[in-house]
């Protein structure tokens, strides 16, 4: 008997996300704007010329322009790009509201040529952890209880094994920590709302919170994180993950036990026994 494929756990209502999308402003894009910038000083110090790019985006607009001939797709379940047809994907700014993030990565491993590059730009685990612990504390305080506001989001040494899973070749994930200021937390919400990023978890509360919860949300998160200048500081952690598509040419690692050398002929020290203690 064979059995179906398990679905995979749907965290975040993509049709909500999508709404909240289309009420972006563009004045309000300056992560994303980060973002590409973030990835063009990468590209810029790889020694190689890439003809055939894709650029898999939650918006296409910061990317218009950027790199000759790419080709900017969605970040939908299903990407829209044909095997093995790219020597290079960016995925800019949406990994962090994928379903399946394991699932996209795959994709845009299989769009790649041999030796392709991946580049992906996403939000990181740190990301608004001040909104989150003020919200979180202020929901216990007035109604005893917790519910998902802030979306969860990856730490870095989790997003470098997901390269591993989709099969990439040199992985690599290095971040790029911001902190932005607000007057308070409306500013904050505001803006959020603005980039098309506030809460898409699809377990959400569906009933409009309280006042009061905003206001104590406010009071603890100026008592806890507010600058020396009284604004509140945000912060938004970038994660830069790098991966290529598998290739011979590439570095091998050496099979355990094929050294050719000793370590200490390579270090050029004496090599002596350990001593033999009882236990």
């Amino acid at each position: 008997m064979t059995q179906e494929p398990m679905a995979h756990p749907q965290i975040f209502d993509h049709d909500t996300l999508h709404l909240r999308r289309s009420r972006r402003r563009a004045d309000a894009m300056f992560l994303h704007e980060i973002a590409r910038d973030e990835i063009k000083d990468r590209l810029s110090m790889v020694n190689r010329v890439f003809t055939k790019p894709a650029i898999v985006a939650a918006f296409a607009e910061p990317w218009v322009g950027v790199l000759p001939n790419a080709r900017i797709v969605s970040d939908k379940t299903v990407l829209d790009l044909e095997p093995q047809s790219h020597d290079l994907v960016i995925h800019s700014m949406a990994l962090h509201w994928a379903n399946d993030p394991v699932g996209q990565l795959i994709q845009c491993r299989r769009a790649l040529v041999e030796d392709g590059l991946l580049l992906v730009m996403t939000l990181g685990g740190q990301t608004l952890q001040e909104l989150r612990a003020s919200l979180a504390e202020a929901e216990t305080y007035i109604s005893g209880g917790l519910s998902p506001r802030v979306a969860p989001m990856a730490e870095i040494r989790d997003l470098g094994g997901l390269l591993q899973r989709a099969g990439f070749a040199l992985p690599v994930a290095d971040l790029v920590p911001l902190t932005a200021q607000y007057r308070n937390l409306t500013h904050l919400m505001h803006d959020l709302r603005a980039m098309g990023e506030t809460n898409a978890i699809k377990n959400r509360l569906r009933k409009f919170s309280r006042r009061a919860l905003f206001e104590l949300a406010d009071h603890i998160y100026s008592q806890n994180y507010a600058s020396d200048s009284g604004t509140l500081n945000a912060t938004f952690e970038l994660v830069c993950l790098t991966g290529w598509a598998p290739a011979d040419s590439q570095p091998q690692p050496l099979r355990p036990g094929s050294a050719k050398m000793r370590l200490a002929d390579a270090l050029r020290v004496p090599e002596s026994d350990l001593p033999n203690e009882e236990m």
